[in-house]
């Protein structure tokens, strides 16, 4: 195991690029912080650039050390360099550089999730999360979205990113291509036309959730048909993961009845 101590070293500087979208995008390569994240992929068998490890982690999990070593460049370095790898703001022990996930997409995608719009990192990471739980077979990144590798998401995602696939599409015409044919549009809004529950998800079909602030796109809205949620109190409405989840896992009760 190597040691790094000079924040110039050329591992750390390109480590602290990757908060950047477009050096992550030249690179091919995104920043994993923490150890849960970290642990997390090396259990599925993710791919790893390198990894850097403070002492003090290294002492109390050994374990994780050896897998990380044999995995990839291994390098030790002090806290005050972790610091200038990491974007959180709680200190973190482990980071590592690996590649953009890239799972192979579905040859036919009976469940689909379509966010459009959506900009909070810490909604899309949930999201992810969920949809990968329930059961979805893709998660499309439409127009106006996060990046999906951003480090908020990844770290909100909790491993997702690993486990279902996700495409960025830069158009609307993308995002219809990544669709089965004549495939029903469901978009979650809360003056939806029918209930989330009464939609046959056992279907292949897809799901919208639009953008918090502003809500779906024109394009999303002119093609979709709108579910909703009933909400008790008079309740205005629900944050975007919030909705996702209980339809999502609507979708994961009927489509298990089903098999």
């Amino acid at each position: 195991m190597k040691e790094i101590t000079s924040a110039s070293n050329p591992q750390v500087k390109l480590a602290a690029r990757l908060h950047r979208r477009r050096h992550r995008q030249a690179h091919g390569l995104c920043l994993l912080e923490g150890t849960r994240l970290v642990q997390d992929a090396l259990t599925i068998g993710a791919a790893f650039h390198t990894c850097f490890i403070t002492a003090a982690a290294r002492e109390a999990q050994p374990d994780l050390a050896a897998q990380l070593q044999r995995a990839c460049p291994l390098y030790l370095v002090p806290p005050a360099i972790l610091d200038k790898i990491s974007e959180t703001v709680s200190p973190q022990s482990i980071a590592a550089v690996v590649p953009i996930p890239d799972l192979p997409m579905p040859s036919a995608a009976a469940l689909s999730l379509i966010l459009d719009g959506v900009q909070e990192p810490g909604n899309a990471g949930t999201l992810l999360r969920t949809a990968a739980a329930a059961g979805a077979d893709q998660v499309l990144f439409a127009p106006g979205c996060v990046d999906p590798f951003n480090g908020k998401v990844l770290r909100a995602a909790m491993g997702a990113h690993f486990r279902v696939p996700i495409r960025i599409l830069a158009t609307w015409e993308a995002v219809t291509d990544a669709l089965p044919t004549g495939q029903p549009l469901y978009l979650a809004s809360a003056e939806g036309s029918i209930l989330y529950d009464e939609v046959d998800w056992g279907k292949p079909s897809a799901l919208v959730l639009g953008s918090e602030a502003h809500g779906a796109s024109s394009h999303m809205r002119e093609r979709a048909e709108t579910v909703a949620v009933p909400m008790a109190a008079a309740t205005e409405s629900l944050n975007v993961a919030a909705a996702g989840a209980v339809i999502l896992f609507e979708a994961a009760r009927q489509r298990r009845k089903k098999w």
